[in-house]
């Protein structure tokens, strides 16, 4: 029992960024006022430790740009659309998180994801006739046994995981065409599966889905921040808490007023939250929930900090590391059926190469590093909303993909400068 406390210390502290006996010992909640808080938060703002500040200012100045040259950018129906566009990118990158998180990452992703696809339209194809339910749990247990089987490699045989999930892109792909046949397409002939990404909830569902979310994630942080608070950890002030449940409330009622605004015409009226929307923020308090309250994510952290000192405080990293690989895998799978459902089918001209290079600039544009350590699923999102707005922005002004795919570039390196500034800075303070 000491053993195994001493170990969710160690990997606690890992998590949270903190070592050393003052780890534990130092100042509480009690302890400290609010302007202290937001002064202790500036000070790592001025060295570097910006958080998602950036990618937020990011998206407000990129939003500014593309309405200030099309005012249909901001629209309600162009704003539901850009989330429903770069919902894939943010599914996919949530998984891609938890690998980036241990310093690793997964190139195979993209066709994990498209052969998750292929196996639920498959299995709801005509003549196999599964259940959709069934079918999309196969859907999300074939990517798992793949990524248990790359991070077994991985792990097992200590092959880089550029190489091992590198092979897997070209592997996986062969099997996704394999299982369609040479040039073949397949619908989704399952209601369910389509509405996933094209079905609308109805203006009653959208606020209580969104207010069940929102509470959900109100617990989450008063738990998380008591729980701290207890453990003797540095934890915010209970106001700055309570401004974090009001700004995800805020955010709720506009998102949920927005997208029950008519985005139709004046013959097909539309308006309603899409499904995927909640599906999204489903899988985004979940993995929250995993990574900041479960001791896998805990351990996860703890790797991706310091592997060697995780080890020495007894955490299993080969267990730990083969998780992280299906947990990505298995969040790829549901990405992939949110693909094949946006555009009810799958095929083989499927471009998982493509689509995981977004994937993992969705990740680290959020926030990730990519050196391990730092990262959550919240980034996934914000990235994917970045990534999103550039490509359906540059789409409205009728700029070719060519001036898309390096305005990207172009941000994606911007991000990678930030994440190794701020590393460099903090090596230089130790």
């Amino acid at each position: 029992m000491a053993a195994e406390n001493a170990k969710d210390v160690a990997a606690q502290r890992e998590a949270s960024g903190e070592s050393g006996p003052s780890a534990v010992v130092g100042a509480t909640t009690e302890d400290q006022s609010f302007s202290s808080y937001l002064s202790r938060t500036w000070a790592k703002i001025k060295a570097g430790e910006s958080g998602v500040l950036p990618v937020l200012l990011g998206f407000v100045l990129i939003s500014l740009i593309f309405q200030l040259q099309n005012p249909k950018f901001l629209s309600p129906g162009n704003i539901v659309n850009l989330l429903v566009q770069g919902s894939v990118f943010m599914m996919i990158g949530m998984g891609q998180v938890f690998v980036l998180l241990l310093g690793e990452i997964d190139l195979s992703l993209g066709f994990v994801a498209g052969i998750g696809a292929t196996v639920a339209t498959l299995l709801v194809a005509p003549g196999s006739d599964w259940p959709w339910w069934a079918a999309v749990l196969a859907g999300l247990a074939v990517p798992a046994v793949l990524g248990i089987f790359q991070g077994s490699l991985i792990t097992r045989l200590k092959l880089p995981s550029f190489v091992v999930t590198l092979a897997g892109l070209l592997g996986f792909n062969g099997l996704m065409i394999q299982l369609l046949g040479a040039g073949g397409t397949i619908p989704v002939a399952s209601d369910t599966i389509n509405n996933f990404a094209n079905g609308t909830l109805s203006p009653l569902m959208g606020w209580l889905m969104t207010g069940v979310v929102v509470l959900v994630f109100a617990i989450l942080t008063f738990s998380k921040d008591a729980k701290r608070r207890k453990s003797g950890l540095v934890a915010p002030p209970m106001g700055l808490t309570i401004a974090k449940i009001a700004a995800a409330v805020i955010a709720g009622i506009v998102l949920v007023t927005i997208s029950n605004m008519n985005r139709g015409v004046a013959r097909f009226p539309l308006s309603g939250m899409p499904w995927v929307i909640p599906i999204v923020f489903a899988v985004l308090l979940a993995w929250s929930f995993l990574l900041g309250r479960l001791k896998f994510g805990r351990y996860v952290l703890a790797i991706g900090g310091n592997a060697e000192a995780a080890r020495r405080a007894g955490i299993n990293l080969r267990l730990i590391r083969t998780a992280a690989f299906t947990l990505a895998a298995t969040t790829a799978g549901l990405g992939g059926i949110i693909y094949a459902s946006r555009l009810r089918s799958i095929s083989t001209s499927f471009d998982g190469g493509t689509i995981v290079l977004y994937v993992v600039a969705t990740a680290v544009i959020g926030g990730t590093s990519l050196f391990g350590g730092r990262g959550h699923p919240i980034h996934a999102i914000l990235g994917g909303v970045v990534i999103a707005a550039i490509v359906n922005g540059m789409a409205l002004l009728g700029l070719p993909a060519a001036v898309q795919l390096m305005a990207t570039a172009a941000v994606l390196l911007a991000s990678i400068t930030v994440d190794v500034v701020v590393r460099r800075r903090g090596e230089t303070t130790r």
